[in-house]
């Protein structure tokens, strides 16, 4: 098999369980979006294997690393709900294929963490505190793109547009962490 298979040389793209649409159409739109951000959170994870830890207890870049792994992860997810059609929605595994209101309500948990240890910015943030603050900066822009973009193609009812807003919140809050050099718990829930 390889890599190229000419079937979207028409302008036309394949659908999760079926259906061709037009690459401009709004859900390769968005989940191509999404494709960037999980690309953009690569580099912010290389970044943090790289920085070196800082020097208050609690750095760890290794737990940062992890947490912005299992980020991508759960980006495959909401980029396998955009690129199904709404008929065969149905079909998605909740938290495989199917953005579950759970991964919005861990991120809010998360946020919450670094917010009470933390606290939030005072005044207008500058991204470019550090390398690693600055790619995790990039990624949370690229994941408001693809919200703007989401809202024209997820389903009505779809969890899809609140986990993306609540993780470019939750990217912006883990940028001020490491500028503070503080590292939220990988798995907190409210």
């Amino acid at each position: 098999m390889k890599i190229y298979t000419k079937t979207g040389d028409d302008g036309t793209t394949g659908l999760f369980y079926g259906g061709r649409v037009s690459k401009d159409d709004a859900g390769p739109e968005a989940y191509g979006t999404v494709d960037e951000a999980v690309a953009a959170l690569g580099a912010a994870r290389a970044e943090a294997g790289r920085e070196p830890l800082g020097e208050k207890p609690g750095t760890d870049h290794e737990e940062i690393a992890g947490i912005l792994l299992d980020v991508q992860r759960e980006l495959f997810v909401v980029g396998a709900e955009l690129a199904t059609a709404i008929d065969n929605r149905h079909k998605l595994e909740p938290g495989v294929a199917l953005v579950t209101p759970e991964m919005t309500t861990r991120l809010e948990g998360m946020i919450d963490d670094i917010e009470a240890n933390v606290g939030m910015p005072t005044g207008f943030v500058v991204p470019g505190g550090s390398p690693l603050a600055a790619t995790i900066d990039v990624a949370r822009t690229v994941v408001r793109r693809a919200e703007r973009r989401a809202i024209a193609a997820a389903a009505p009812d779809s969890e899809v547009v609140p986990y993306l807003n609540r993780l470019a919140d939750f990217l912006y809050m883990l940028a001020r962490a490491t500028e503070a050099e503080w590292v939220p718990s990988r798995n907190k829930e409210e």
